[in-house]
């Protein structure tokens, strides 16, 4: 295919408005192999199984990328930051591609009047198609002028941006339970987005979320055409279904009672548990520990810093975050789970004996059985 062919096709596909990712990656130079490289990448990513790897395959080559509507409210964009910042290296060159985002305040380059017009046209040519994607709570105090954008607060924009929309993601802490804005006194009335509107919200918190954890989720509607399987607070049960402690790497010192006491102690260099140290990893639910950040490299607790429970609700106001609390509100603590889980809310102090009491329990039946068993072979 000649240059002036490509452009040609290009030209059309933006006019019908059916410009598929496989579209952009060929545009792009990229070859048929690297494009089958990419759709495994993003169906594991999402969880999908590699049996279905033709659909992943078929809506990346046929299917029109969904239009976007990427909202900015009470936020620090540490979300967008996110997205952009995939590890992988095709989707670090073709993430804005990945979606046709037709209208976002930090990335777009229109402004002004050519930016509402961008909006609207997008409302209405797509009606009932498009995806909204909302960062940052909706301030509702005092009529919400605390954030207004055109003349229209937040509250009015969501409202008409989520009428017609398929499908709403509240990106972030911020639009999924308030985050830092909803903390207490909350002097803006922050709000989630869940509670502001009828339809059903995919909620993707953590300060910021996981890029990879957005990716897969967009590639999910985009192949699927469907939101992912979500919990009962609304978040992807494929990264929300499990507690950050449950897949932790140090959650074996933990059951054995090993424990930093003070930041850099020796305890510390060798990666002993920091739930002393406020680790929030047995209440918080999320894909840290198994997805982690910047490529696989690591995370909070990896890094020798412990977790301080970002994407639960609340979080904020459950600081001290050095500090593990026992009235943590988020808690939801599994029958299964070790039974110092639930002892872990009561106090540190209590938690930690009842643990210490329990190893050495097991410890002293393990040595009396072995002695036991050495005196019979000894007769």
């Amino acid at each position: 295919m000649t240059t002036r062919t490509k452009r040609k096709k290009e030209k059309i596909n933006q006019e019908k408005g059916d410009y598929s990712i496989w579209d952009h990656m060929s545009n792009k130079g990229y070859t048929r192999k690297e494009f089958l490289q990419f759709c495994a990448y993003a169906a594991v990513t999402t969880g999908i199984a590699l049996t279905d790897l033709d659909k992943v395959i078929y809506a990346m080559e046929k299917k029109r990328r969904p239009p976007v509507v990427w909202m900015h409210f009470q936020e620090c964009t540490c979300c967008s930051e996110s997205f952009i910042r995939s590890n992988h290296p095709i989707v670090a060159d073709i993430v804005l591609d990945k979606v046709s985002l037709d209208y976002t305040e930090t990335l777009q380059a229109a402004a002004g009047f050519q930016a509402e017009k961008s909006l609207e046209d997008t409302i209405k040519r797509y009606k009932g198609e498009y995806i909204v994607m909302v960062e940052g709570s909706i301030p509702t105090k005092d009529g919400g002028i605390y954030c207004t954008i055109a003349g229209k607060t937040a509250l009015q924009i969501l409202e008409e941006v989520t009428e017609h929309a398929a499908a709403v993601i509240a990106w972030g802490s911020c639009a999924s339970f308030g985050c830092v804005q909803a903390a207490n006194p909350n002097p803006t009335g922050a709000t989630p987005v869940h509670k502001l509107i009828s339809k059903p919200v995919i909620r993707v918190p953590g300060c910021p979320p996981i890029a990879e954890v957005m990716t897969a989720i967009v590639t999910h509607i985009l192949v699927f055409g469907k939101i992912p399987e979500l919990d009962s607070r609304g978040r992807p049960k494929e990264f929300y279904s499990r507690r950050v402690h449950d897949t932790c790497y140090r959650r074996p010192n933990f059951d054995a009672g090993l424990f930093v006491e003070s930041w850099d102690d020796e305890n510390a260099k060798k990666g002993y548990c920091l739930y002393k140290m406020g680790c929030r990893g047995p209440v918080t639910y999320n894909a840290c520990s198994t997805t982690e950040w910047n490529g696989g490299l690591s995370f909070p607790i990896k890094s020798g810093h412990p977790c301080i429970g970002c994407s639960e609700d609340g979080f904020w106001d459950n600081a001290p975050f050095y500090q593990h609390l026992g009235d943590i509100k988020t808690l939801n603590a599994e029958k299964t789970a070790d039974k110092i889980g639930a002892a872990l809310t009561i106090g540190v102090g209590a938690g930690i004996a009842a643990h210490a009491i329990a190893t050495n329990i097991r410890k002293k039946k393990l040595i009396t059985e072995q002695d036991t068993k050495q005196d019979k072979e000894n007769s």
